[in-house]
């Protein structure tokens, strides 16, 4: 039964988490949001909350 024999198992693990982190990774985090709200100027001056006396 391969289940109860780690080894090749964390191996394959391993391999397919440094391609992710390595190769992948860089790729998805390249793309730009479409409806990025922090470039807008009226959405950069933040209003403090003034919260009511209870």
């Amino acid at each position: 039964m391969p289940q109860l024999n780690p080894n090749p198992w964390l191996s394959i693990l391993l391999i397919t988490w440094l391609t992710y982190i390595t190769i992948h990774q860089p790729k998805i985090m390249s793309f730009s949001q479409t409806n990025n709200i922090t470039n807008d100027p009226k959405y950069q001056i933040t209003n403090p909350w003034n919260w009511p006396w209870t």
